[in-house]
């Protein structure tokens, strides 16, 4: 494993961006279980972007600019829709104390969906894990399975950091009703830039 892609995918994977202020919001509202597993949703929503990379899907929609619209604002209106529900206390940043079966669906769902409508992704695995291939790599597919897992890896294991953090500092957070509520505004306000920036994104 080269050098070069550790390093590159570390600081993709480092950015804030949706899937890290997600898991931290998770970790602030919901504790550390619920952040390991923001955490995981957000990485499994990548699968999708891997298996179309490699089924040449992603090749598809980034020549389609119709194809690659319908994902874009679909992405776009998702955000939008969290912003609007952690304003209202009823998404990301919606304080509980116990974890319970619907409490988990909701978190596994909206991880895995922030990601899955994320059309950059699929095109970052057709345009930037390629270049860690050879050209004369004997099982290019394997090789990009590989990648792939690594990158994967490395996403769990930041966002699940960054959301354990968010955990710890979880009880001085909750108890102060005025820090909570800049909290929920700065977060809505987090996803609202994040769609329009999404929305602005060219393939």
């Amino acid at each position: 494993m080269s050098p070069e892609f550790l390093l590159t995918s570390f600081i993709i994977v480092a950015s804030p961006g949706t899937g890290a202020i997600y898991t931290i919001a998770a970790g602030l509202s919901r504790g550390s279980g619920a952040s390991v597993l923001a955490a995981f949703a957000c990485t499994v929503g990548i699968v999708p972007h891997l298996l179309a990379a490699m089924m040449g899907v992603a090749a598809i929609l980034h020549a389609s600019a119709l194809a690659y619209e319908i994902v874009k604002y679909a992405g776009v209106a998702y955000l939008l829709y969290m912003a609007w529900q952690t304003l209202r206390e009823h998404g990301a940043l919606k304080v509980e104390t116990k974890t319970d079966a619907r409490s988990v669906r909701k978190v596994l769902t909206d991880g895995i969906l922030i990601n899955l409508l994320n059309p950059k992704l699929s095109i970052f695995f057709v345009a930037f894990l390629p270049q860690f291939i050879a050209a004369d790599a004997p099982a290019p597919l394997l090789r990009m399975m590989e990648l792939s897992g690594v990158f994967m890896a490395m996403t769990f294991a930041v966002f699940a950091l960054y959301g354990l953090f968010a955990a710890a500092m979880r009880d001085q957070v909750i108890s102060r009703p005025r820090v909570m509520t800049w909290l929920r505004r700065t977060f809505a306000a987090a996803f609202v830039g994040l769609g329009a920036k999404l929305a602005l994104t060219e393939r």
